[in-house]
């Protein structure tokens, strides 16, 4: 009977369906596979938010090393790279013009035009200088006698204002600072000769900055085609483009802080003259230079202006010039720079200011300089990378000697290629 039971159907006898063991009354039940994948995760799982961030992490590290390289590479090679970068920024302002005077003048060779521009830049840069030095020399006499005014004025106040202090007091004190004086001779005298090694340092950079111009102007055009061979064919049309686009916001840039900056000179120089305060042509000379940095610029050359007022005039003076920088600023923010620095670049001011401080902290003065300018650059070359129109625009379309290139809706077919552009 127990063998009849054990071969009827649906008596409980094991029975096996597409290879799976059951046992009669019992849910089917798969076999374990032998595929490593199909295998459920024993081991814990990486929660997603913790596994974005450290994939984040690793970039940004990634890329802060990088920037670091970058910094620390500039930084070593700085004597080499900073006058190369304002041989760039010279050949933005003087490349057009030796470009104009090749093409329109049909006998004069293009070496003879880089020959003019750059003598004739050279005469208007150094009569600038030679005039800002003989006007501070004429005026040094006037302002030494009101230094020294101004120093007795001070004696004065400290023997008969609040601090009362008496002439042995007074004279011990002026004993001190002579003896701190001559204790810090040595430091002085070191000083010097390390000034007289910056001037040698400084000589030896303007001669290769000077050297770099003039091939930067002559042969422009075939040193970029050479450095385009280093981009992959893919992208070199994209990649020429680009770098035209960002020459081209950088002749406007130069172009428009210059005519900015000479406004704000000549106006600062009227209103300080009229006021009356001495040396007034070698603080709009500082006005002028001081307006190549944004914002920061203003302020030290304003506070120069300021001080030197307020040494020759009294507070009344100080307070003038403090009221006629303000008018100038305000001038050149809501006037100038819209109609003019307004078609050549469109940056936040908050992106005017970092870079600023950025570079003063990495490079110094020279940093603070050349940041805008580097910022724009960029700015107007990662913009034409990454805009999708700009992958089908011919290269010879796009002159980098003109401003208007910068935007992306110029493009002039009639452009000359074999014109030297840089």
């Amino acid at each position: 009977m127990a063998a009849q039971r054990g071969t009827e159907p649906g008596a409980g006898a094991p029975e096996v369906v597409s290879g799976v063991g059951v046992r009669g009354g019992d849910a089917p039940t798969a076999a374990p596979s032998t595929d490593p994948a199909a295998r459920p995760r024993t081991r814990w799982m990486i929660p997603h938010g913790l596994d974005v961030a450290a994939g984040l992490a690793w970039r940004v590290v990634l890329v802060a090393a990088a920037g670091a390289t970058v910094i620390y590479v500039a930084g070593t090679l700085s004597v080499v790279l900073v006058p190369v970068v304002l041989a760039l920024i010279a050949a933005s302002l003087l490349a057009p013009e030796a470009h104009v005077m090749s093409s329109r003048v049909r006998w004069l060779p293009h070496a003879v035009a880089t020959a003019i521009v750059i003598i004739a830049g050279l005469a208007v840069v150094g009569g600038v200088f030679t005039g800002v030095v003989y006007a501070f020399i004429s005026g040094l006499p006037q302002l030494t006698s009101q230094l020294t005014n101004s120093f007795t004025e001070i004696q004065a106040w400290v023997r008969t204002g609040p601090l009362g202090l008496n002439n042995q007091q007074f004279t011990q004190i002026g004993d001190q600072f002579l003896t701190s004086l001559q204790e810090s001779q040595a430091t002085i005298a070191a000083s010097a000769l390390g000034a007289v090694g910056t001037v040698g340092e400084l000589f030896t950079e303007g001669l290769l900055a000077l050297f770099t111009l003039i091939f930067l102007i002559h042969d422009g055009g075939a040193i970029w085609r050479f450095l385009l061979k280093a981009v992959p064919r893919t992208v070199r049309g994209r990649a020429d483009v680009a770098g035209r686009r960002a020459f081209a916001s950088l002749v406007g840039y130069t172009r428009a802080i210059i005519v900015v900056a000479f406004i704000d000179a000549v106006t600062a120089g009227i209103g300080l003259w009229l006021i009356g305060v001495p040396l007034a042509v070698p603080l709009a000379a500082l006005i002028f230079f001081g307006a190549f940095v944004p914002t920061l610029g203003a302020v030290v050359s304003g506070a120069v202006a300021a001080l030197v007022a307020l040494v020759s005039g009294g507070i009344t003076d100080a307070l003038l010039v403090v009221l006629l920088l303000l008018a100038v600023q305000n001038l050149e923010g809501y006037i100038l720079q819209p109609l003019f620095l307004g078609k050549s670049i469109k940056l936040h001011p908050l992106a005017v200011v970092l870079p600023i401080a950025c570079g003063l902290v990495v490079a110094g003065i020279p940093g603070a300089l050349l940041a805008v300018p580097l910022v724009t650059v960029l700015d107007t070359g990662i913009r034409s990378l990454t805009r999708p129109g700009d992958a089908d625009v011919d290269p010879a379309s796009v002159n980098p000697l003109d401003p208007r290139s910068a935007r992306p809706e110029f493009a002039d077919p009639t452009i000359n290629v074999g014109a030297p552009d840089p």
